[in-house]
């Protein structure tokens, strides 16, 4: 179907959107269990449990839009979960792979602020203030668990990944 407005823009983009948080719900258990931080793993865990609530609100969203999500595939999730599961392939020091866990979950945050942020644009655009506050608490909490997992790498995990056994080779 050919988009003909910056609504359809913004349903598009929703599922987008929609696609990625159901993706997530799937990769966030595998980063929690691989994570050896305790922290981290609860970081983890409570990102999914925010992120089961994301695609709840996008149900909301698109309700008060009167529209369904419509089958796409996020391949820029795709992409970025794949990135994450090398991570947890690979063979490295548990503090290094904590910390390079760190970093995968940071580009899906970005991604997903990135993503939010426009279709928050739109929605307060088109004047579709509810929709839009809606899209602000999903945007406003992946905010906080960007920061939530800078501030977790820069005060224990990164450091202790410097320090590991192959620092300063």
């Amino acid at each position: 179907m050919k988009m003909k407005n910056l609504q359809d823009l913004m349903v598009e983009q929703l599922s987008d959107l929609y696609d990625a948080e159901k993706q997530l719900t799937k990769a966030l258990p595998k980063m929690a269990q691989t994570a050896s931080s305790q922290q981290l793993k609860a970081a983890f865990q409570e990102h999914l449990q925010q992120t089961e609530n994301h695609v709840k609100r996008l149900d909301q969203v698109f309700q008060h839009l009167g529209q369904k999500p419509k089958e796409m595939t996020c391949k820029a999730m795709k992409g970025l979960v794949a990135e994450g599961e090398e991570m947890i392939k690979e063979n490295a020091d548990p503090e290094v792979k904590d910390a390079g866990l760190i970093a995968a979950a940071n580009r899906v945050e970005h991604y997903e602020i990135a993503g939010y942020g426009t279709v928050r644009s739109y929605a307060q655009m088109l004047g579709n203030k509810e929709v839009a506050n809606i899209l602000q608490q999903t945007l406003d909490e992946e905010g906080a668990a960007d920061k939530k997992l800078t501030a977790l790498a820069e005060s224990t995990i990164n450091l202790e990944a410097a320090s590991g056994s192959g620092a300063g080779r």
